[in-house]
């Protein structure tokens, strides 16, 4: 798929891949400031990615010097729409690479698997400080759902509650 008259392609990510997206998910952690909290290795995403029970997919951005970015996502289900749903997990373009349309290609070819899956919708969450990602995902037409929190069990609590 060219883009912005670059030669960029969109293409499902291999078992191949799975170093790649390793250091896709690094460079995500640093621009975001939270490169202390990866834990990501290359064994446990090759078996949540191409196990015997995936639970993950992966898009790879590519020109003609290699990899540019990526977009891994998974489903999700809405009881209200009573559809599935796709959650966008983490979206990435190296910063000298930005400003080409390679994310909103990314994004559209998630939209175009959302469509084909027979999805009601696509959702992620934006960091608040994010306000370059924040305007550009508006620009799209997504909608920033600011009466929502999300909630999260980890690490003890998580263990806690399922011993009890």
């Amino acid at each position: 798929m060219p883009v912005n008259g670059d030669d960029v392609t969109i293409r499902a990510a291999t078992p191949d891949d799975v170093p790649l997206v390793v250091e896709l998910i690094k460079g995500l952690a640093d621009y975001e400031r939270l490169s202390h909290e990866v834990m990501a290795t290359e064994a446990a995403l090759r078996e949540h990615l191409f196990g015997q029970r995936p639970y993950c997919e992966a898009l790879i951005a590519e020109d003609s010097d290699g990899a540019v970015g990526f977009a891994l996502f998974f489903h999700t289900y809405s009881t209200f729409l009573a559809l599935p749903g796709l959650h966008l997990e983490d979206i990435f373009v190296y910063p000298d690479r930005r400003g080409r349309g390679i994310g909103k290609a990314l994004l559209a070819c998630l939209a175009q698997i959302a469509v084909e899956r027979g999805c009601g919708r696509v959702e992620w969450t934006v960091l608040n400080w994010n306000e370059p990602s924040i305007g550009f995902y508006k620009s799209l037409g997504a909608r920033l759902l600011d009466d929502w929190t999300i909630c999260r069990l980890d690490g003890e609590a998580l263990t806690s509650l399922a011993g009890q």
